[in-house]
């Protein structure tokens, strides 16, 4: 198991994490420093655990938005495919139509062409 030390508000903190995850688990220890700070610029020091718990809920606030918009983008998702699969579909049954269409006309073609050819003879 690797470790590696992040810092938040200012403190390091060693954590440890999977081989070949600690770029990642410094990364997100960034991005939450990021919170912590914001919170700490717009409000002062106004305690280490009362920042922490703040951050953590603005995290989950931005989490619960994505997960709403995630749901989103996939009921349209389903909707494009179900859409897709209706024109499939609908193109298939047209494809078909139209061969069977030329396939009688050129049936009736040939006919007239054989009635044509013995006329002539």
């Amino acid at each position: 198991m690797a470790q590696v030390t992040v810092t938040i508000d200012g403190k390091q903190y060693r954590m440890a994490c999977d081989e070949g995850q600690e770029e990642h688990l410094i990364d997100l220890a960034t991005r939450f420093d990021g919170y912590v700070m914001h919170l700490k610029d717009s409000f002062g020091e106004i305690g280490d655990q009362r920042l922490t718990v703040m951050a953590g809920i603005m995290v989950m606030d931005e989490l619960t938005e994505i997960g709403k918009r995630l749901k989103g983008l996939e009921s349209e998702v389903l909707t494009l495919r179900k859409t897709r699969d209706e024109a499939l579909t609908k193109s298939e049954r047209t494809d078909t139509a139209l061969v069977g269409a030329l396939s009688g006309l050129a049936q009736r073609m040939e006919a007239l062409a054989a009635r044509l050819a013995v006329k002539k003879d």
